[in-house]
């Protein structure tokens, strides 16, 4: 897809953090470097950031260096420094890792940063970013912007899905003051590689997977359905989930919603007010399901129960699903039967 990268060489090089490094699969068609590139192609434990003097225009007694004269007067012109443009985020998994590239216009960011977080938080707000996941790997970019001169977004949604072994989900915690965050939700903690590309200029995080993964099927609401009263108003995609918490990984794929392609084809999510899956205990073939958040289903008869119930359903062992509010709260608690909050009643 792309031509051979060469190596971004920058004036300065400046040690930032020191990154796990992992193996990394056979080239593909899609980011990856050419077979017989050098290693030099891209830098790992070292992160480079540019000269800003590049940027300056010096004039001195009447000399021009940069298209500016003077007479006889010493001054210098300060360019603001240009920034990279986010305009793409996409994933995909390669043999033995996940890979997120993160491909901007122009120039490389010129400084990177990863490492892993017990939370995602907002630039500027400081409030909590939700992300779904069992471990987020936090990643900054300086000298970088995910918008253009009107505000609009340059690289896409500021959360998306993905339907890979590691990788669940990718969100934006950040576009600030010529800084960019993201959050990257991954179904466990791994080691990873953090490197670039250019033409065009990419970041590259890949993330191993070392573990097996089992299939499970995950039910959004079917939207088109649902508007044209065609039952069922449900309909499932596939998820990988690493054993044995199946209960629990296919929860957390359901409430990572749907992928940009299923969401194109009219699949949604239906929160009912739920931000998340406090426990999920698996006893005499009932599922025990205690969900976090204000619980509603605001007068709707198709709630997060109608999403939950059939994607628990379908595993093995589980017959009968009680739904929990945060309070702990259902409508029959006792019994081999289906239940849920009194909330979730139309």
């Amino acid at each position: 897809m792309y031509p051979p990268p060469r190596r971004s060489l920058a004036a300065l090089a400046v040690p930032f953090v020191t990154l796990p490094v992992v193996l990394v699969a056979p080239a593909s068609a899609t980011d990856n470097a050419a077979s017989a590139v050098a290693a030099t192609t891209f830098t790992t434990t070292t992160f480079t950031t540019a000269a800003f003097a590049a940027n300056a225009a010096t004039v001195t007694s009447g000399a021009v260096t940069s298209g500016v004269a003077t007479s006889g007067v010493a001054t210098a012109a300060h360019a603001a420094p240009r920034l990279a443009t986010l305009v793409d985020v996409r994933a995909a998994h390669h043999p033995g890792l996940d890979r997120v590239v993160f491909e901007f216009r122009g120039r490389l960011p010129a400084r990177r940063s990863a490492g892993y977080v017990s939370r995602l938080i907002a630039d500027g707000s400081g409030h909590s970013v939700p992300v779904a996941g069992d471990a987020i790997l936090k990643l900054r970019f300086g000298g970088a912007t995910g918008h253009d001169g009107n505000g609009h977004p340059t690289y896409g949604p500021a959360r998306e899905t993905f339907a890979l072994p590691g990788v669940i989900q990718v969100v934006n915690a950040g576009d600030f003051e010529g800084t960019l965050t993201f959050g990257i939700g991954l179904s466990r903690k791994a080691s990873y590689r953090v490197y670039t590309l250019t033409r065009p200029s990419r970041v590259i995080v890949d993330i191993a997977t070392p573990y097996r993964t089992v299939p499970v099927r995950t039910y959004f609401l079917d939207s088109r359905a649902y508007a044209a009263g065609r039952r069922p108003y449900t309909a499932a995609v596939s998820r990988p989930v690493v054993p044995p918490s199946t209960a629990r990984g296919a929860l957390q794929r359901l409430f990572a919603g749907p992928t940009q392609a299923e969401y194109a084809k009219g699949l949604r999510f239906v929160a009912s007010g739920a931000t998340g899956v406090r426990s999920v205990v698996v006893r005499d073939g009932v599922a025990h399901v205690r969900l976090t958040g204000s619980l509603s289903s605001g007068g709707s008869a198709f709630t997060v129960a109608d999403e939950i119930m059939p994607t628990l359903k379908r595993l093995p062992g589980i017959r009968w699903v009680k739904i929990y509010d945060a309070y702990g709260r259902t409508e029959r608690p006792k019994g081999r039967s289906d239940s849920i909050p009194e909330s979730l009643e139309p």
